[in-house]
């Protein structure tokens, strides 16, 4: 397989990934902080990993451009939960 072939592999398994499991958990995520409530230290560790993973599929969207907007707009999702976490947090103390 070259490489664009694998690309195309790679982004069909992120896109249904991100589909099925990434934006749904986000989305209840993005609504719980939105409430005032707080994160759980479960809920944290999987942003954490959320954010690493960005790191390693970075290279992919460089070669493939089209799909930046798309990563765009889940990094600034995900910035947004966790801005409203942090100030949830410190409305608490």
């Amino acid at each position: 397989m070259n490489e664009n072939n694998d690309d195309a592999a790679l982004i069909q398994v992120l896109v249904h990934r991100l589909e099925t499991l990434r934006l749904p958990a986000a989305l209840d995520l993005k609504a719980k902080v939105d409430r005032g409530e707080l994160l759980n230290d479960i809920e944290i560790e999987a942003l954490e990993e959320i954010l690493g993973d960005v790191d390693q599929i970075k290279p992919l969207l460089d070669r493939n451009p089209k799909w930046q907007p798309l990563a765009s707009r889940m990094a600034s999702l995900y910035s947004a939960i966790t801005t409203k976490a942090l100030e949830n947090e410190q409305n608490k103390s």
